[in-house]
Parts: structure tokens; C-alpha cells; sequence
């Protein structure tokens, strides 16, 4: 059993023991990490412009990306990859809005220029390296 004195010695041996370590490790994804990971060297104009349509459209109210967002449309992190280009834009000004499945998007009626720019943003998401997220399905669908 230890003393008063040698509880309170180990609680603060132990506290600056593990804010040392998480101060590192935070120094460390900061410094190699999220750079390397995020891709930023490739943050273009038109990504920024497709990230502000993005929140303007506030379509994390119904979708997620990389895990945020609301859960009552799909997760779109590897929207780009699973699906394409061209079925993102097609989605986006879907006449009378895209509705599969009995969920509900709005026709956007984005120009050609915004439609391009949402899809570099939702592209530059897709190649960023988060450890595996989102999981592939655990089974696989008849074709």
C-alpha cells in the first residue's frame, strides 16, 4: 500500500509521464502525419471552391464525410472512387431532385464550373489516407 506521500508522487510522475507522450504524439501527427496523410500539396482553388459549396449546401445535414455528418444519406468519402465523376454531377442537378430509396436530395442546378469543383473536393477527400475508412462491405452484392 503506498504512503499519502508516495500516491501523490506517482499520480504526478504518471500525469507528466503520459502528457510528454501525447505531447510528442501530437507534435508528431502534426508535424509528419496530417500533411502526409491529407495530401495538402494538392489543396487546388477549385477543391477550396467545392469545400464551400459543400458547407453552403450544409450537405453534411444529411450525409457524412470521413465519418461526420448526419446518417440519413450515404457516407460520401469515397464517393469518387465507388462511383465516378460523371455520377456525381448527374446527382447533383437530377431533375426534380435525386431520390432513391425514398431519401430525398434537392436539385442543386450547380453550373458546370461548381459541379467540377465539388467533385475535385469530394475527389481530394477520396485519396486521402485514413487507415482504412470507411471499411469495405463486409459482403458482396450479386452483379
Amino acid at each position: 500500500m503506498l504512503s499519502k506521500k508516495q500516491a501523490k508522487i506517482f499520480f504526478i510522475a504518471g500525469t507528466l509521464l503520459f502528457a510528454i507522450i501525447f505531447l510528442g504524439l501530437s507534435i508528431d501527427s502534426l508535424m509528419n502525419g496530417i500533411p502526409k496523410n491529407t495530401h495538402a500539396d494538392k489543396l487546388t482553388p477549385q477543391v477550396a471552391a467545392g469545400k464551400l459549396l459543400w458547407e453552403e449546401a450544409n450537405c453534411m445535414g444529411c450525409h457524412t464525410l470521413m465519418g461526420e455528418g448526419a446518417y440519413y444519406a450515404p457516407e460520401l468519402t469515397k464517393v469518387y472512387t465507388r462511383r465516378g465523376p460523371g455520377y456525381i454531377k448527374t446527382v447533383l442537378n437530377f431533375k426534380g431532385g435525386w431520390a432513391p430509396n425514398g431519401r430525398h436530395m434537392v436539385e442543386y442546378n450547380y453550373s458546370d464550373e461548381e459541379k467540377e469543383a465539388i467533385v475535385a473536393f469530394l475527389k481530394w477527400v477520396g485519396e486521402m489516407d485514413l487507415n482504412g475508412f470507411p471499411p469495405a462491405p463486409a459482403i458482396k452484392l450479386e452483379e
